[in-house]
Order: C-alpha cells, then structure tokens, then sequence
C-alpha cells in the first residue's frame, strides 16, 4: 500500500500567471490564465489546500513551479535549475515551504549538479530521473542523497532531432523534453507514456532499469503523457486537444478522470505536472 499512499496529497504549491509569461512561445496570455485558474478550481475540488504564489514580472517561467523542488515523505529537496534565469524561482519557493509549510529542505551541495523538478518520476516505490537539457547525473545524485530510502535510477532523455528539408538543411528543431513530457503516474505501478520514439525509447529504459513491475497506458498522442494522479483522480488533458487519447482514458481507467484544457500552458512546459507542487503534510493541532 505504500504506492497508493504516495498518491495522497494534502497541499498543492502553484503560482499566477505573470504578463511577461506572453513572451515564452506564441502563448496566448488570456486564455492561459484562464485555463490556469481552472487548474487550480480543479485542485481544491479535489480536496487539496492550494497555496498561490503572486506573479512575478520578472520571473516569466515561474508558474512552471515543479521544477524547483522534489518533495516526498515530508522532505523538500530544493533543486538547481539548468538555466540561471530560474534560480529567483527557486529561492521564492524555498522561503514559502520552509517558513510558511514548514517542512525540512535539503540543498545540494555539488555545485556541478543541475536538476530540474520536472525530470524527476517518482513512482511511489522509486525515483527515475531524466538526464536532459536541465538534469545531470550529479543532479540524479542529489535526489538519490536526499532519499535514500528509495531506490534512484537515472535515464537519459533523448536530445531533441533536427528536421531537415530536401536540401538537407534543418528546418525545425523540435524542443526538449523533462522527462515528465514523456512519462507520469496514471495510478498506483501505472506509468503513461506517449506512443512516439523518444517516449518509448524513455519507457523501455525504465522498464530495463526499474527495481519494480510497472503496468502502461501508452496513448496515441505524446502530450497526452503527461497527467497527474491525485487522491485516487487521474487528470488528463480535454477531449478537444487529445482526442485520440481522451478515447484511451475512458476505455482503461476505471476510477475518477477530470480533464483540463491545458493548450496554453503546454506550449512552453509540459502541461498539468508542470504547474503544481504536490506534497501531503501531517495536519498540524492549532492552539485556539
């Protein structure tokens, strides 16, 4: 029962939508908002207590709040994010959990560590971190520090490929991926992942690596990999936007599903788990 028990959170860490959050992609800044405080509506329907961060006009990634700790059995390890832009983000969520929540914050010591949040799968028995764009292996290290208790395997995160034209020269580059992007908890020994190369690619590391058995939900489309399981609710993306995989939820999950829009805040993250910190915190006896 240990898993199902990792699944279980009291409390949710989130932050508003600055207006210089415009500037990452062709983000429409309205509509993210919106799409935003439905997260959040969602959130507390679901029984957690939200605590919303004020924006922050010089942080314009900082609603991608997951990136900047990994929190698990009441421990927050504060992470070191790959681009010094964020390094403010971290430092406004360290002062919120650690005087505000309490709980216990361990920093990385190794100054050659880089550890995004977003490239850390815990599957409620053990930790895969993804090394990519944002994550290293002493950033892997760090988690695996932190949490000794648990089993930490790292996994390489494919670079992103160019796309070439006839004349061989590239024309796109697809973006890099967390980790996150391609896989996430669905429920309890449940891991989704997307049906493209990369995400499998991904997947078939875990599997080889993996201390436990893990069943998969593999969906059609990738950005549909990334969903969120809390208190026994399996959140995915709308029908509007994963059509084909909004088909492959209903047919296999047979708990709560909600789904969300979440076309705006993906276009510069990896959607819903990248908008939350999650934790369960014991609840404290106030003095009346």
């Amino acid at each position: 029962m240990a898993g199902m028990a990792s699944f279980r959170f009291t409390h949710a860490v989130v932050c508003r939508i600055p207006l210089s959050f415009r500037t990452r992609g062709e983000i429409e800044l309205e509509e993210a908002r919106r799409q935003h405080e439905a997260f959040v509506r969602l959130l507390r329907e679901i029984g957690l207590d939200v605590i919303e961060l004020p924006p922050d006009e010089g942080l314009p990634e900082s609603v991608y709040v997951e990136d900047t700790a990994v929190v698990c059995n009441g421990i927050a390890l504060i992470t070191r994010p790959g681009s010094q832009t964020r390094v403010k983000e971290v430092e406004t969520v360290r002062a919120v959990l650690k005087k505000e929540l309490d709980l216990p914050i361990v920093e990385i010591a190794d100054e050659s560590a880089k550890l995004d949040g977003g490239d850390v799968l815990f599957t409620g028995k053990e930790f895969f971190v993804g090394l990519s764009e944002w994550t290293n292996e002493a950033g892997a290290r760090a988690v695996a520090a932190a949490f000794p208790e648990f089993p930490c395997t790292p996994v390489k995160v494919r670079p992103p490929s160019p796309v070439f034209d006839n004349s061989s020269m590239p024309i796109q580059v697809t973006q890099s991926k967390h980790l996150k992007a391609m896989v996430t908890m669905a429920g309890p020994d449940v891991i989704c992942v997307g049906a493209g190369k990369a995400s499998q690619e991904v997947i078939k590391r875990i599997e080889r690596e993996a201390t436990f058995t893990y069943q998969t939900i593999t969906v059609p489309e990738d950005e549909a990999a990334n969903v969120l399981y809390i208190n026994n609710c399996l959140i995915h993306r709308s029908k509007e936007e994963i059509p084909e995989s909004f088909k492959v939820f209903e047919d296999v999950v047979k708990f709560q599903r909600r789904s969300l829009s979440m076309s705006e805040l993906s276009k510069a993250g990896s959607g819903l788990s990248s908008c939350c910190l999650l934790f369960r915190r014991a609840k404290h006896i106030r003095n009346l």
